[in-house]
């Protein structure tokens, strides 16, 4: 019986194992995203960061400074003349006395254009173009706009029925809207002009019934 084989312990002295080809490596190497997927992450990077930074000075800006919304109020009117003749023809004499409060600590606003508005039946009779202001921080100002003539205002049948009932009851449905240029101002820095629309839904008494108005909070609509 042949003996048996020495059982082998120690180093491997067979034949040496061959390198791995070199396509293979060029292979492993080309199956990763190159130079367009590093772009793209460095791109994403950038946009995440940017937005974490706008954020957080929005939230700065906003502790520091608490901006509040500026507050119109019609406080009292003045209706001596709201009459629609046969041919369809309005004639009228407002005046409305607008109370414009910035609550505001350290902003202050830049008016640079305000655009008064007349509208029965949503329809425009007249338009008014009011002086430009600067408004410090909490401050009140006051706008007076004026509204007389007469101007052609078109009612379908349902609303001049309701513009009789409104004539027997001498209260009549008028808006008045401000039409804004704006900038504010937070120090020294301006900010760039905003156009927001500001909406007073009135219900007017005519002045010779003696009713009494009642302070109206007019709306923003940017």
């Amino acid at each position: 019986m042949a003996e048996k084989q020495a059982h082998l312990n120690g180093a491997y002295y067979g034949p040496s194992v061959p390198p791995a080809p070199a396509n293979y490596r060029s292979h492993r190497r080309s199956s990763g995203c190159g130079c367009g997927c590093c772009l793209l992450k460095l791109l994403l990077k950038i946009i995440i960061t940017l937005v974490i930074i706008i954020g957080l000075a929005v939230l700065i800006f906003w502790l520091i400074f608490r901006p509040n919304e500026v507050k119109f109020h019609v406080t009292d009117v003045s209706l001596n003349e709201f009459k629609l003749d046969d041919n369809q023809t309005l004639h009228y004499d407002l005046a409305v006395n607008i109370t414009v409060r910035n609550p505001n600590r350290r902003i202050g606003v830049h008016y640079d254009r305000i655009e008064a508005r007349a509208y029965y039946e949503d329809q425009r009779f007249d338009t008014q173009t009011l002086p430009s202001f600067y408004q410090g921080h909490k401050n009140t100002s006051f706008l007076n706009p004026v509204f007389k003539g007469e101007h052609l205002v078109v009612l379908d049948a349902d609303e001049t029925a309701e513009f009789n009932e409104e004539r027997a009851s001498n209260i009549y449905s008028i808006d008045v809207k401000l039409y804004l240029r704006i900038r504010f101002k937070v120090g020294s820095v301006r900010t760039g002009r905003f156009r927001p629309k500001v909406s007073c839904d009135l219900k007017v008494p005519l002045s010779a019934a003696n009713a009494t108005f009642s302070t109206t909070k007019c709306d923003w609509d940017f």
